[in-house]
């Protein structure tokens, strides 16, 4: 077993393998990770999305990777009935609110490619596990409390799915209602959401969070899907399904 965390892509990113040269796969998923921000951070003048940007590259000779995951954000756009958007109000976009899912279950599937059972892929705090940890016990992921950074108000065993978290406690307001342009969400501190994969997960968390009080509703008409909602009064509102995931 081998667990490492180094500061990317502008967050700490934790790689933890269970089996035989986890070290090597550990240094496979960074390595993976760095490529991931190489091509799509905003803030690298050098990457592929500043090229976009900028008018130095063409949509229609973007990478097969950019691709993929502009069609994921407009796909989502059009599920969220827009409150999920890349598109920057200053012009341009920004494809973070994808990309971060989509490299973790990247780098989660690359490991489980070479037959490795056991692993724990976190970047932010958005999570991919499969298996078990080193223990032999089902992964257990603690949700923080938005007030109080040091304590966790509920632990779930996501068994594989993965699992995210939106909201304005960590990073302040970064997510905003795309009808409303500069209006920040207020009424909802964070949302967690459980999907079929971190993917899933970190897409429905952003557009649901997006909705402010509305979003919890959101997450639970969606299949596959269960959340829990923090308020800014400290109440909280949970789907119908997420009490099964929560650690005994």
């Amino acid at each position: 077993m081998a667990r490492e965390t180094r500061l990317m892509m502008g967050m700490p990113i934790t790689v933890e393998v269970v089996g035989a040269g986890a070290e090597a796969l550990i240094d496979a998923a960074f390595a993976t990770f760095a490529e991931v921000d190489a091509r799509f951070s905003p803030y690298r003048d050098d990457s592929e999305v500043s090229a976009l940007n900028a008018g130095r590259l063409a949509r229609r000779a973007a990478s097969a990777e950019m691709a993929e995951v502009l069609e994921i954000a407009e796909e989502m756009r059009q599920a969220s009935d827009g409150y999920f958007d890349i598109a920057r109000p200053e012009g341009g976009i920004d494809p973070s609110g994808v990309v971060k899912g989509w490299a973790i279950l990247k780098v989660a599937r690359q490991i489980a490619a070479t037959g490795v059972e056991h692993y724990y892929v976190d970047a932010g705090g958005d999570i991919q596990t499969g298996g078990r940890d080193a223990e032999g016990r089902d992964w257990v992921i603690g949700i923080r409390n938005p007030f109080d950074a040091g304590q966790i108000i509920k632990g779930v065993t996501p068994r594989g799915r993965g699992i995210a978290t939106s909201g304005s406690y960590a990073r302040g307001a970064h997510i905003y209602d795309p009808h409303f342009p500069g209006r920040p969400i207020e009424q909802v501190v964070s949302l967690t959401v459980i999907g079929p994969d971190v993917l899933a997960a970190d897409l429905y968390a952003t557009a649901g969070f997006a909705m402010g009080p509305e979003g919890i509703h959101f997450i639970e008409a969606v299949p596959q899907l269960e959340g829990y909602a923090v308020r800014a009064d400290g109440t909280a509102q949970q789907t119908s399904g997420f009490r099964g995931f929560v650690a005994s």
